[in-house]
């Protein structure tokens, strides 16, 4: 048997039928078929309510819209944020559905000129990644005849220990190397741009709240010496985000009162005048609050093992099946839909439907006994779901979405 990872707290204590956003999942599954996600925005707005509770004031909250780009959660975020971090021209146009464009910044190592062209039409900061691209923002805003916003994707010379993904402190294609991003943001200024400040990233998914404030405080001494570089202070400072979710058996929450903490006592000594600032986050503000729910298709015995084979699979829920970023394959927290809270009776392994053995959603794990027919949840499906999986493999239909309180 191999342990699962917590399930978010706001499902954790439910006995005997799952409730998402007020309904069981056996009456999302009826309304809207199966596979299916269900994003619940009330747990959305409760992490925006505590990040604010703990943050200093000075402190904006940006969505990483990369995280879930769905239309419906995407418009019941936007008005909770300051603004949208994008990567791409698909995502561009989704937030500017929602948010002006003076409140959407696009970062991405390989910006086309048409997507260069459409964030300067639109007024979003581009945080550019290199000097090539700066000088193709700058060409292209000079042909409009409008100063591009843009802003400098460092590539910091420290590393956010503890992260899932490290994206500084070695060679990297995101951001100018720190060394170098002074003369960029001189040449910046010089071409004419609109110079919107600095993009700092050091990693992601972190639960050491310690190691995310060391990193914060590296990035606010890091940006205090490139201001002084290049003789003027950013106007915008994007400090990343990095904050982790509990996926797996012994992770632990982030302790994001510890860190607006450390954070409010380094802005207080920090000399950056008429910088504002932004904390960028994806992961942390919709993971747990979206469920994934697949049916039971058939139960098979085979060699002493029990497997419970469902009609959706890695195709939808990629990171689940431990395909999307992971060394080792460890257990997303999942349940049977109808038997919340009840103490296990058997190990099974949830396998999806796809012709190969990577489409493994739960690695004999530890449920109550379930049938053909019953739903199957995963948690933690808020993030890096749908938008992130091979969905046209194998040619099986895609799951569909839907926002509780809109179906």
């Amino acid at each position: 048997m191999k342990p699962m990872g917590p399930i978010p707290p706001e499902f954790a204590g439910q006995q005997g039928a799952l409730t998402i956003g007020g309904r069981s999942a056996d009456d999302w599954v009826a309304a809207h078929g199966s596979p299916l996600f269900v994003y619940d925005p009330a747990i959305v707005a409760a992490r925006v309510a505590r990040f604010r509770a703990a943050m200093p004031a000075a402190v904006d909250l940006h969505y990483a819209v990369k995280a879930n780009p769905f239309p419906p959660l995407l418009a019941a975020v936007a008005p909770l944020v300051d603004g949208l971090d994008v990567a791409s021209a698909g995502e561009l146009a989704k937030a500017l559905a929602v948010k002006p464009g003076g409140a959407i910044s696009f970062a991405g190592p390989g910006k086309r000129d048409a997507e260069l062209e459409a964030a300067v039409r639109a007024g979003a900061t581009l945080n550019v990644e290199s000097e090539g691209e700066a000088t193709r923002a700058l060409a292209i805003g000079d042909r409009l005849g409008i100063a591009p916003r843009l802003a400098v994707r460092v590539n910091p010379d420290v590393e956010l220990k503890g992260s899932g993904m490290k994206m500084g402190g070695r060679a990297s294609p995101f951001g100018v190397d720190a060394e170098r991003a002074a003369a960029l943001v001189r040449a910046i200024r010089g071409g004419g741009a609109d110079w919107r400040g600095f993009h700092i990233f050091a990693g992601s998914q972190a639960l050491d709240a310690g190691a995310i404030v060391e990193t914060q405080a590296a990035t606010l001494a890091l940006a205090t010496r490139l201001a002084a570089e290049a003789g003027a202070a950013p106007p915008m400072l994007n400090l990343g985000g990095g904050f982790g979710v509990p996926y797996f058996a012994g992770d632990v929450a982030v302790d994001v009162a510890r860190i607006g903490a450390a954070l409010a006592e380094a802005l207080a000594a920090t000399d950056l005048p008429g910088t504002g600032f932004a904390i960028e986050l994806g992961r942390w503000l919709v993971a747990e609050a979206g469920v994934y729910l697949t049916r039971v298709v058939d139960r098979k015995e085979s060699r002493g093992e029990t497997f419970l084979i469902v009609d959706g699979g890695l195709h939808h829920q990629l990171a689940a099946s431990g395909n999307f970023g992971t060394v080792v394959r460890r257990n997303y927290p999942l349940a049977v839909a109808t038997r919340m809270g009840e103490a296990a009776t058997e190990e099974a392994s949830v396998v999806g439907c796809l012709c190969t053995p990577l489409d493994r959603l739960g690695d004999r794990v530890a449920l109550p006994h379930a049938k053909v027919g019953d739903v199957i949840a995963i948690f933690l499906a808020g993030a890096y779901g749908a938008s992130a999986s091979p969905t046209a493999f194998l040619g099986h239909p895609a799951a569909a979405e839907v926002l509780a309180g809109e179906g």
